[in-house]
């Protein structure tokens, strides 16, 4: 309820920002000079806004996008506005396991190191259809790591903690009975477009947490060495969804994902979910965490099941 009323009325919360603060307000004075970051889908709307200031604060970006023309456009509005800004795009189709092996690929060759991973790319409320491995879309698209090593091996380089950031939104709490449908995850029988978005985006979360508490676990394991990626954070925006007084600019929408990424005061922070830059606490299911460890398992399978 905290966060609805943050919403309308733009009222900061502890951090200090709100529903109204932009993402470059949010970002101010952060140098990000010595980080790269992954943007996916950072070629149009929040994730052209969020490569955007990410690349003003410094930040060398890497834009995955399925759209390589509008991705190159992307690149070139961030430049003219930032001469020195440092930008890559690369090709990425989260809808193919191949697409997302054949990224990891090629960002791998490129010999540089990864700081920030920020999975925003996503769809919604679309008619039943499967990807092209033949994976429920909204599933496919919106939930599912390779460059999890590369993120390690650069904090141990460099004693940088690394953050990944994973968007969700408001409608994780609007998903199906039980939270995820396993036995049902590719069946059209029963499917509900904006259900089937919520258990998405409640995967989104559950995802966080696990890996979150399975970061923890290695770092218990190998003492307290700095290549641990100790920040697993993730945002969540409010999409057009109650009436029109209440929607959100894109600077604004931009802003949470902007702060978890860059903002030095979450240093040590993992598997929170924050709204309009301040921690809140979501669904029972998404703190449910047999019901995270279950959907890891679950994922692991059904990609390892997709063949190479």
């Amino acid at each position: 309820m905290s966060g609805f009323i943050s919403l309308v009325t733009g009222w900061p919360g502890p951090s200090g920002f709100g529903s109204g603060s932009t993402a470059e307000e949010v970002t101010q004075g952060i140098d990000g000079t010595n980080l790269i970051a992954i943007i996916t889908g950072g070629a149009s709307g929040i994730g052209l806004e969020t490569s955007r200031v990410l690349a003003l604060r410094g930040v060398h970006v890497i834009i995955g996008a399925r759209n390589l023309k509008a991705a190159n456009e992307a690149k070139k509005i961030i430049l003219a506005e930032t001469a020195t800004a440092r930008v890559d795009v690369l090709e990425l189709n989260l809808c193919s396991i191949k697409s997302i092996r054949a990224f990891a690929d090629n960002f791998m060759a490129l010999n540089i190191p990864l700081n920030i991973l920020i999975n925003n790319a996503g769809i919604m409320f679309c008619p039943f259809h499967l990807s092209q491995d033949g994976i429920e879309a909204q599933f496919a698209t919106n939930h599912i790591e390779l460059l999890l090593d590369k993120m390690k091996n650069t904090v141990k380089a460099s004693g940088i903690q690394g953050r990944i950031v994973n968007l969700s939104s408001i409608a994780h709490t609007h998903c199906y009975k039980n939270g995820i449908q396993f036995d049902q995850i590719n069946s059209k029988q029963g499917y509900n477009d904006k259900r089937a978005y919520g258990q998405s985006k409640l995967a989104n979360i559950l995802h966080a947490n696990e890996l979150s508490r399975r970061l923890q676990v290695i770092q218990s394991d190998e003492g307290s060495l700095p290549w641990l990626v100790r920040q697993v954070v993730f945002a969540s925006w409010f999409f057009k969804f109650f009436s029109f007084f209440l929607w959100k600019n894109v600077p604004q929408g931009a802003a949470t994902t902007c702060y978890v990424a860059l903002h030095p005061r979450l240093k040590g922070v993992t598997g929170k979910y924050f709204i309009d830059c301040n921690e809140m606490t979501p669904s029972s299911y998404a703190r449910d965490e047999a019901l995270a460890r279950e959907l890891w398992d679950f994922s692991h399978k059904l990609i390892n099941s997709v063949s190479k």
